[in-house]
């Protein structure tokens, strides 16, 4: 059963949830974005980035080209995009494994595609579509980050 559970109407709702989730986390930290395409994965992600510090909303965008972006205004933060990761030889070009040298807040969309070895707390958020404009946003979070 998950920890917890939201559903979002509108994206501004989403980023806005994103926003207040950010604001309490701390690192260091993995979180994991599985869903669908348009699940609102990176949109979850501008409010998370937002609340932590990290960055303006508008300047959260999906790294789905570049696969890895990087904030740091105040908290280090990454943001991957495995969806075009097609083998471990392209996850290990990422140098992903560089990136727990540190505390940072790591977010992963897609994660399901290469498995992440970290022994960090995690967060695992699901993201479904309910219809057109509203999302089902489910959090596990077993090490009660949270709380």
């Amino acid at each position: 059963m998950p920890d917890h559970e939201w559903i979002t109407h509108s994206a501004e709702e989403t980023i806005r949830l994103g926003k207040e989730l950010g604001a309490r986390l701390k690192p260091p930290l993995l979180i994991l974005l599985a869903g669908e395409l348009g699940a609102g994965k990176t949109t979850l992600t501008k409010g998370l980035v937002t609340g932590l510090g990290a960055a303006r909303e508008e300047d959260v965008t999906s790294p789905t080209f570049t696969l890895v972006h990087q904030y740091r205004n105040g908290a280090r933060v990454y943001h991957i995009d495995l969806y075009r990761i097609a083998d471990f030889r392209d996850f290990e070009t990422l140098g992903v494994e560089d990136l727990f040298s540190e505390p940072a807040i790591v977010i992963v969309e897609w994660p399901d595609k290469m498995s992440m070895r970290s022994d960090w707390p995690q967060l695992r958020f699901e993201l479904e579509h309910v219809d057109e404009d509203s999302r089902k946003l489910r959090v596990v979070d077993d090490a009660g980050i949270l709380k």
